[in-house]
């Protein structure tokens, strides 16, 4: 699947820099362009792999390039204002050749929060292909007024892309680890999920398809009707081949032999998809909840096994309830692991999502009440001094 995709904010920036990294690292092509945009220089020269003609700052008139901290509404304000410079931003990206695009933002801090949804309401505007959001959800302990930016920032981008694949910061924070570092493992873990996904049905340099390929198609499919989505993923390494004639597909189809058994491939596949399903998702949700699902198997061919791939699709539409869980392979060759992905759309019920949308509503209460505190204190003022005496100033 051929992404075109832009990094809003410190965060949007920080993750789609990872994902360019994950796919150098892991040789694949699925990236057609990268675009990165900021209020802060200081964030776009932080930046590794985004080409630097790509790093775009905006509403540099109004915050000199220091960007504008947490405020999310200024942020949406500039970027507005600045729509055709954010949209400039594709001109030189093939964009023909894109399947979808991908905006990267976290949700909790400013210029992502509040400039995301504005670049992919004009990009909606302006493109045919589907628009999807990457949205990082901040920590409970990151503070209200950062749970507020969210709250209302998630809904803007869910009106707006015909996506999100939501990340919470809260589900995936280590107790006691370095702000820094809980940042890069946490891009890691997103990155790994989104690049599988982006990456299935891609044919490598072995030239290997898989018996069901999951390509464009079905990921667009999975996503379609909008609303948020989660990702599961989970992987066991595999033993050292012993040369033995085991299991294979290309065993069934007459190839060549392989040390994969029958048992230990299906076993291996249902148990990870279970893992993927049942432990830790990028967002927690009620797994019932969602709409659809699709579930990806990675691994060497010959342990692609299709009766496996249909019992663990199975066992996902058992879990959501929904007939639409779609299923393939993906085979890397030279990989030593059996992975499983599990994309479930359009989730309904998300107990962090509530609490995001609950805190981010009283911190919304408490700052109108300072306002009309603050508004009283001044009227108390001017009634204290006599208005019919002129202003010395």
């Amino acid at each position: 699947m051929k992404v075109l995709c832009f990094g809003v904010g410190q965060a949007g920036g920080n993750v789609l820099d990872a994902l360019l990294r994950y796919e150098q690292r892991t040789n694949a092509d699925y990236v057609v362009d990268a675009v990165a945009y900021n209020t802060a220089s200081a964030d776009l020269r932080g930046l590794d792999l985004v080409p630097e003609e790509n790093r775009i700052l905006f509403g540099a008139d109004e915050v000199s390039g220091h960007g504008v901290g947490a405020d999310n509404e200024l942020a949406a304000e500039l970027a507005e204002r600045d729509s055709r410079q954010l949209l400039r931003g594709t001109d030189g990206a093939p964009t023909s050749t894109a399947d979808a695009f991908l905006i990267f933002a976290g949700l909790g801090g400013g210029t992502g929060s509040g400039a995301a949804p504005v670049l992919a309401k004009h990009l909606n505007r302006v493109y045919e292909q589907p628009i999807y959001g990457v949205g990082i959800l901040p920590a409970a302990d990151e503070g209200a007024l950062y749970s507020r930016n969210a709250a209302r920032s998630l809904k803007g981008f869910v009106d707006v892309t015909d996506h999100v694949f939501a990340f919470d910061n809260g589900a995936w924070a280590e107790s006691g680890e370095d702000v820094a570092a809980a940042h890069e493992s946490m891009n890691e873990e997103l990155v790994r999920r989104l690049g599988i996904l982006l990456a299935s049905g891609e044919v490598g340099e072995s030239g290997s398809v898989g018996e069901s390929v999951v390509d464009s198609s079905e990921v667009i499919n999975t996503l379609r009707g909008g609303g948020i989505s989660t990702i599961g993923y989970a992987a066991s390494e595999l033993p050292e081949s012993d040369g033995g004639g085991g299991f294979s597909i290309s065993g069934l189809l007459g190839g060549g032999s392989s040390s994969a058994d029958e048992l230990d491939s299906i076993n291996r596949i249902t148990t990870q998809t279970r893992k993927a399903v049942l432990g830790r998702l990028t967002l927690p949700c009620d797994v019932d909840s969602a709409s659809r699902g699709l579930v990806v198997v990675s691994g060497p061919p010959e342990w692609l096994n299709r009766k496996a791939i249909e019992r663990s699709r199975t066992w996902v539409e058992e879990q959501t309830g929904s007939m639409e869980v779609r299923g393939g392979d993906y085979p890397l060759p030279e990989s030593n692991h059996v992975g499983v992905l599990v994309l479930l759309g359009d989730v309904s019920r998300s107990d962090r999502v509530a609490e995001v949308r609950s805190t981010g509503v009283e911190a919304e209460r408490a700052r109108r009440q300072r306002d009309a505190d603050a508004a009283a204190s001044e009227d108390k003022t001017e009634a204290v001094v006599d208005d019919r005496l002129d202003s010395l100033f």
